[in-house]
């Protein structure tokens, strides 16, 4: 289990230097775009597409580091009336569902990701639009994994640390 948990870090040590980089290349574009619009009657015309499909890839790379630290959306009325003894057991019920839903999702997005590729629409300069919407099964794939894992640490009792619970 260790060594999944230092493959699960090191992917997140990519993410988050991935948002970094989008964040800051969306926030220069946006910036250029306002200056070049209000100063001089233009704009880069590719800038709002890319700006959309760099919203899309910060969504789902957060949605991935939120699955990762256990921050995504929950309700968790229920799990404030079930007695601790058998919490454990539903929440590792729960993350393997919501494991399961992203897995079915990842392949629908592949399924789509192939249609655009059949499809043969361009985002801007000959870029494919399917290359910029591969983050759609790539971040659902990743979800998906680390439900997974948090399922087997409640599973096997394991905490990251290194050491096992009681």
């Amino acid at each position: 289990m260790k060594w999944i948990h230092k493959f699960d870090n090191g992917l997140a040590r990519i993410e988050r230097v991935l948002i970094i980089i989008i964040l800051t290349v969306m926030i220069l574009i946006a910036f250029l775009q306002i200056i070049l619009r209000n100063f001089f009657s233009s704009s880069i015309s590719w800038g709002d597409i890319l700006l959309r499909h760099l919203v899309l890839w910060i969504g789902f790379f957060g949605a991935s580091l939120a699955a990762r630290e256990g921050k995504h959306i929950n309700i968790d009325v229920l799990n404030r009336l079930i007695p601790k003894r058998i919490r454990r057991i539903t929440d590792m019920l729960v993350n393997l569902a919501a494991a399961a839903i992203c897995f079915l999702l990842t392949h629908a997005s592949i399924q789509f990701i192939g249609f655009e590729m059949d499809g043969g629409g361009v985002l801007f300069s000959d870029i494919p639009v399917w290359v910029a919407e591969v983050v759609i099964a790539f971040g659902f794939g990743l979800m998906s994994f680390r439900f997974f894992l948090h399922a087997l640490d409640l599973l096997f009792k394991y905490n990251p640390t290194g050491e096992v619970a009681s």
